[in-house]
């Protein structure tokens, strides 16, 4: 379903589950009456529209999110492809690029995993720290092949907001479409110019970590805003959490998904950003880059 009026959350998990690399069962994120009730907050709060960019490889659950979306009045686009190389399957070697594609494209004409629920994404796609391996490059190479075949936008998945230059270039070089990219984790670099450098390109990126001090201050995150509005690229920004892990939600006593309303938006206005640039960041630039109403 594309988007409608209101406030979109671009990268988020309503379901996941890391616990066969990560080795705890926090990172089973498998809670869903908790997660109603944290998706009829934000609802109350503006919120429209939430981006899963749950992939094969983070047991996906498309029919699991599709109850989620119905028990709390979310809308919740779901996307299709594969996660970063520690995660994917063994089968990557073995097909082809356009095989993987083929597997893509299905997702989005046909259905999930054999439902009549449709991806409207590809990705979020990842590349390791610092680095594109083989199977990551198979991975890109086939969600350029599917995005020029239907047209969705990709989302990608940057460690640690490493090798996001490098995935720009690779998109250039395959003929992707750079207006229909989003970089992700951008905000884990800390580095404004970096990200400045990324929107000259033309594509779009996401502060999509917001409240994960432990990674980034949200105080810095404040003041690379406030360094891409003053130099006056403030179009393709978008905001989220990624919210990944039951430790990560209010009843287990973490920050929840309205955080970023309750606390972060409020850190911006009082630095100084726009009232113009967080509207575009929450409303604007979600609707200009994903099909909408």
């Amino acid at each position: 379903m594309p988007l409608v009026e209101g406030i979109t959350y671009a990268h988020e998990h309503t379901t996941i589950d890391l616990s066969s690399l990560k080795h705890t069962e926090d990172t089973n994120l498998n809670c869903f009456e908790e997660t109603v009730k944290e998706y009829k907050k934000l609802y109350e709060k503006g919120v429209r529209n939430v981006v899963d960019v749950t992939v094969r490889g983070m047991k996906r659950n498309p029919e699991y999110v599709q109850r989620v979306a119905e028990a709390s009045g979310m809308n919740i686009l779901q996307s299709t492809g594969w996660y970063q190389d520690k995660f994917l399957p063994e089968y990557i070697y073995e097909k082809s690029v356009e095989e993987l594609a083929q597997m893509m494209i299905d997702d989005i004409q046909k259905g999930i995993d054999g439902t009549s629920i449709k991806a409207e994404l590809i990705g979020e796609i990842g590349t390791s720290k610092n680095e594109m391996t083989e199977r990551e490059r198979k991975v890109f190479e086939a969600a350029v092949f599917a995005q020029k075949e239907t047209g969705v936008p990709i989302t990608t998945h940057t460690t640690l907001g490493t090798y996001g230059k490098e995935q720009v270039e690779f998109f250039k070089e395959q003929g992707a479409d750079l207006s229909k990219i989003v970089i992700g984790h951008v905000d884990l670099t800390g580095d404004t110019q970096y990200v400045l450098d990324l929107l000259k390109e033309g594509v779009y990126v996401e502060f999509d970590t917001v409240g994960k001090e432990n990674y980034m201050p949200d105080a810095t995150r404040l003041e690379m805003l406030k360094s891409i509005e003053k130099a006056g690229y403030t179009d393709k920004v978008f905001l989220s959490m990624d919210i990944t892990r039951r430790s990560h939600l209010e009843y287990k006593d973490g920050l929840g998904y309205s955080f970023l309303l309750d606390s972060f938006i409020p850190l911006l206005r009082e630095g100084g950003l726009s009232e113009g640039f967080i509207q575009k960041m929450l409303v604007h630039n979600p609707r200009a880059f994903y099909p909408s109403y």
